[in-house]
């Protein structure tokens, strides 16, 4: 196959799977290793791909990955966190889960737990939690976004505002060096806003992929959380900014061998 056609196709399966990966596109293309390595190397100079040990990711812009993508992505390190911060939720605590396939890890995490009160605007986190007797679950209004089962706009945040919750854990697309919590959709980031000002504490659920994207929309600082959990150690003046402002980074590791990455 001619580079133009097979470059072509890298980019579509990236688009579908979020990332590709050096040794399954030698197999598919039948061609070398060093091959496929060359393609990531000139679709990353182009700015279309992003280059990461063994493939290639998406690159971060003014849209986002698409929800099944983003489902894939660091599977491994989503269900790492997602127990961390779960283990670290009492019992008969009121608990905010936001749009996002983190937090959908994190009420994965929880749904065989009792005595919790769930309020969310994700239908995909309603679902699982549905299965769960002992867990009581509200459900905001709000416009669907049919991509991801998220609930946004004035209708959701004026549902988030008749509640006061224990605890909000949130997830995000992309924190940049200076500590700054960003996202793409500007309806959503309202809500995120919302939900940050009705909370008593809040932690943000983010792998360390997000310390390497860009989106467009500011959410709030890492200044206004409580707790970080990620899963490698932050970058050394993100970690300095973090200890200023008493911001609590837990590290959750986890094996490649169960990442399945």
């Amino acid at each position: 196959m001619p580079q133009e056609f097979r470059l072509r196709e890298i980019l579509e399966i990236a688009r579908t799977d979020g990332r590709v990966k050096v040794e399954a596109l030698a197999e598919r293309f039948d061609v070398t290793v060093q091959t496929i390595r060359r393609d990531l190397a000139e679709l990353d100079e182009a700015g279309k791909l992003e280059r990461v040990h063994g493939g290639a990711i998406l690159r971060s812009g003014s849209t986002n990955i698409a929800y099944r993508a983003r489902r894939a992505l660091q599977s491994g390190a989503k269900r790492a966190m997602a127990r961390a911060c779960a283990d670290a939720i009492a019992e008969n605590t009121s608990v905010f889960l936001n749009i996002g396939t983190t937090t959908e890890a994190v009420a994965e995490a929880l749904r065989h737990r009792s005595g919790l009160m769930v309020i969310t605007n994700n239908l995909n986190i309603a679902n699982i939690m549905s299965s769960s007797a002992d867990i009581q679950v509200i459900v905001t209004g709000g416009a669907l976004r049919h991509g991801d089962g998220g609930l946004i706009g004035n209708l959701t945040e004026s549902t988030i505002r008749q509640f006061k919750f224990d605890l909000a854990v949130i997830g995000c697309s992309a924190v940049d060096g200076e500590g700054d919590i960003l996202d793409f959709d500007i309806q959503e980031v309202g809500v995120s806003r919302t939900i940050i000002g009705q909370s008593r504490r809040t932690w943000l659920v983010a792998d360390h992929t997000k310390l390497q994207r860009m989106a467009p929309v500011h959410v709030a600082s890492l200044a206004d959380i409580d707790c970080l959990f990620t899963d490698k150690p932050l970058p050394e003046a993100l970690a300095r900014l973090c200890a200023q402002w008493n911001t609590q980074v837990v590290v959750a590791q986890h094996s490649m061998c169960e990442a399945g990455e």
